[in-house]
């Protein structure tokens, strides 16, 4: 058998259907897949239906497969919380005991005084708004006065927006990692959200220069136990600012899911051993913050149009994961995440066709099961899927 591989894919947001503690998150009825499926009157993803997603739950448009050429089941996450972050080290081996903090009320005053003083400017803002919405409010006022918009979400989040013609990036940037460093201890945010802008006045647009400056995570990852064993980590899209680039060996941005298909592939052809871990953002970032169902629809069948693409790359020694890291129901009136069950697909010429891998108990399989895959030792926190 050629080296083994594994091809690791976060479909930003793409959950399927609230977890039993919803409610405790205001999140009942949540059901990307489901609710979008409906909204759209079905979706067309006849490559992701023959893997088994019609297999997982109840699709409109994704028929239940009776013959699924991978592996299919969903995925319960164990830690509070429902951000970025949280999903996505649980996927790699890191459990949180407690959720990040979070200020619907926007940040105290300890916080907002520190920054100002350290950035030499005030803030506008300090709410938690939606990131369209509050420049559209504010960016009028910001562009007269110089001064950064701060902004949160239900998210463990500290957002700075700012006209990049007003705050050059790098200045942002540097803002950012300021803001970083202040928020450790009791207000150790999941993320520090560079949120960059441009337009004029009743047309101002988010630009792709966003940027995020994560904790470092607590524990091991399986990147840490994949790269000490001389493989790689080649991490797509903003892998590796969720991570703080622990366990990371090649890194590459994007700007787009396209895009990080294209890198993906690009890894594949390169990578000898080791993983791949993309995540693909625009499902969550452009289309469920913003409720935009028809777009989100759209962007899911345009992923699964270029699923044959990826499938036909894989080699003898590959695995690919399909998964997601949270829900974001763009037909809910909230904009923000939603607690859900994530599906969960394997594939690959040794994957045994039609497996229902059920309900598992937390997103730490998905890890445990990249880990045996590559015949590494486990981190003991999860279990493989390949048993």
């Amino acid at each position: 058998m050629r080296n083994k591989r594994v091809i690791l894919i976060v479909l930003d947001s793409v959950g399927i259907g609230e977890l039993p503690d919803a409610g405790r998150y205001g999140d009942e009825g949540s059901n990307t897949l489901g609710n979008i499926a409906r909204a759209v009157g079905g979706l067309k993803l006849p490559h992701l239906g023959r893997l088994g997603l019609g297999r997982i739950a109840p699709i409109e448009g994704v028929p239940p497969e009776v013959r699924p050429t991978g592996a299919f089941g969903k995925m319960a996450e164990r830690a509070p919380g429902k951000d970025t972050t949280t999903g996505h080290w649980e996927l790699a081996g890191v459990i949180l005991d407690k959720p990040f903090p979070t200020y619907p009320e926007g940040f105290p005053r300890e916080v907002l005084d520190a920054f100002e003083q350290a950035i030499g400017r005030k803030c506008l803002g300090n709410v938690a708004a939606s990131g369209t919405e509050i420049i559209e409010r504010l960016g009028s006022e910001h562009m007269s006065t110089g001064y950064p918009i701060v902004y949160t979400s239900a998210d463990s989040v500290f957002q700075i927006a700012a006209h990049e013609e007003v705050i050059p990036l790098q200045e942002l940037y540097r803002y950012c990692q300021i803001a970083r460093d202040i928020l450790t201890g009791d207000h150790a945010v999941g993320r520090v959200i560079a949120r960059p802008f441009l337009g004029c006045p009743g047309s101002f647009t988010r630009t792709t220069n966003r940027h995020d400056y994560s904790l470092k995570p607590p524990g091991r990852l399986i990147f840490d136990v994949v790269k000490e064993a001389g493989q790689d980590v080649a991490a797509v899209g903003k892998i590796y600012d969720i991570y703080a680039g622990q366990g990371i060996t090649k890194p590459v941005t994007t700007k787009s899911n396209m895009e990080g298909i294209d890198q993906t592939l690009s890894f594949m052809r390169d990578i000898d051993k080791g993983m791949i871990v993309t995540n693909l953002v625009d499902f969550d970032m452009l289309y469920g913050h913003r409720n935009d169902t028809e777009k989100y629809a759209q962007a899911l069948e345009a992923f699964d149009q270029r699923l044959p693409e990826i499938l036909n790359a894989l080699q003898e020694g590959d695995l690919l994961i399909l998964t997601a890291d949270h829900g974001c129901d763009p037909t809910t009136p909230s904009t923000d995440h939603s607690r859900e069950y994530v599906p969960v697909i394997l594939a690959g010429s040794a994957v045994p066709a039609g497996t229902d891998l059920a309900v598992r108990n937390t997103f730490a399989d998905v890890g445990e099961t990249a880990l045996a895959w590559l015949d590494l030792l486990s981190l003991g926190v999860g279990e493989s899927m390949l048993k």
